[in-house]
């Protein structure tokens, strides 16, 4: 059974959840379980946090046995001795904007905002695994990051800088899991989640009366183009002479390449298509449409949004059209190192956990992705239950019996780890 102290704060975190880039009570929150209920040292790096802990006989005193007070400037940080290295373990702690709409004792005090992907349950059990180094001796520095605004990818490239800064050898993360048995273990030796980002295209003509379209520019002809361009620019980035299965609907398109063994997907997904309103006097000038990207490797999501965007220059040229572009929400490729994949089935082998082999890819992105570029890691996920709601959904709650999984996880592949 999870320990209560970190079902309580699951719980409290669940009542008062904020979007990406406005944790700041979340922040403190879990700041202040750290701080009552641990010996953890903290660096707080503003929006983010980080906890540690390092072996004694590195401490070099008292004052850096107990780690630096909140605030701590990173120079006096880089004075403090015995930080390089170890293993470094992370939670993210955002919400979505989602409504609360089930009877909970617990349920969202914040209208329209709900912890509805699990983040809640992360960062709890995080603070679980803190509790556990707070009554043991480590062999090699632990850190436990804190990290913000996973939903909008915005925090694990500000986050993961602490890796290199600090040396870190190994990274972990979980996520929970719906599809799956409770309490199972999955993870994936390779790719683990896909690459994705928005991608906006905006035509600017010129607005004219509705009966004399001709003296204006309308980019519907334009914005019609690129939803048909779009489907068949991630169709053809497939190498020459391989064959391609295609699968169209109304929205997206997914092509898998059927080389090595190996499906390459590439999904090009509209999300939003705007020109002008129920004006029937007007003629728009102005319209346009959004993407969401989508493929195995960050390669190809460049490729495939070069493409696009060379696509909409030249149908702004020809129109008469000026065009702009912007980018949201990019997430890289996650893709885990195959040791540390193979040291989380070692460490569910050794709780008692099934474990399940990743198959494919998990379409839905992670900013994890940032972590394993700066040291090899791996994400693993927990089993909410084979018929769980899922996850994104308003039924969708953390399963809280999986707390104890996690926390167990983590303290096991710290004990795995070589000094």
């Amino acid at each position: 059974m999870p320990d209560g102290r970190i079902v309580a704060l699951r719980h409290t975190l669940h009542a008062h959840p904020e979007l990406s880039g406005h944790e700041t009570e979340t922040k403190k929150r879990l700041m202040e379980f750290i701080k009552e209920h641990t010996g953890l040292g903290i660096l707080d790096r503003g929006a983010w946090f980080c906890a540690y802990k390092i072996p004694e006989a590195d401490a070099g005193g008292p004052e850096s046995a107990a780690g630096p007070a909140c605030g701590e400037t990173r120079e006096a940080e880089s004075r403090m001795p015995g930080l390089a290295g170890g293993i470094a373990f992370r939670a993210d702690f955002d919400a979505l904007p989602v409504p609360e709409t089930i009877d909970l004792p617990y349920a969202s005090q914040n209208e329209g905002v709900s912890h509805k992907c699990g983040h809640d349950g992360h960062a709890a059990a995080l603070c679980g695994l803190a509790l556990a180094l707070s009554e043991a001796e480590v062999r090699v520095p632990v850190w436990l990051i804190f990290q913000p605004a996973e939903e909008t990818g915005e925090g694990g490239e500000a986050c993961a800088e602490i890796l290199n800064e600090k040396g870190v050898r190994r990274v972990f993360a979980f996520h929970n899991r719906s599809g799956y048995p409770e309490g199972a273990v999955v993870v994936s030796s390779s790719l683990t989640q896909c690459a994705s980002r928005g991608l906006t295209v905006r035509f600017t003509g010129r607005t004219s009366h509705a009966s004399e379209p001709e003296n204006g520019r309308n980019p519907a002809a334009a914005l019609a183009e690129m939803v048909r361009a779009a489907e068949e620019l991630a169709g053809t980035m497939r190498a020459a002479g391989e064959p391609a299965e295609t699968m169209r609907t109304a929205e997206k398109m997914v092509t898998r390449e059927l080389a090595a063994g190996h499906d390459r997907l590439i999904l090009c997904t509209v999300v939003d298509l705007s020109l002008g309103r129920k004006d029937f006097g007007v003629s728009p000038g102005e319209g346009e449409i959004s993407f969401t990207l989508r493929a195995d490797r960050d390669e190809d999501l460049s490729a495939l949004e070069e493409d696009i965007r060379r696509h909409a220059e030249a149908l702004a040229k020809e129109g008469g059209f000026a065009v702009s572009f912007e980018v949201h929400d990019p997430f890289p490729e996650t893709r885990n190192d195959p040791e540390c994949a193979a040291l989380v089935r070692a460490a569910a082998r050794r709780n008692g956990f099934r474990v399940f082999d990743m198959e494919t890819p998990w379409r839905a992105s992670e900013d994890f992705g940032w972590y394993l570029k700066a040291c090899p890691g791996a994400m693993f996920y927990i089993g909410n239950g084979e018929h769980y709601p899922a996850l994104h959904t308003p039924e969708y709650d953390f399963n809280d019996r999986i707390l104890d999984t996690a926390v167990r996880m983590f303290v096991t592949l710290l004990e795995e780890t070589e000094p």
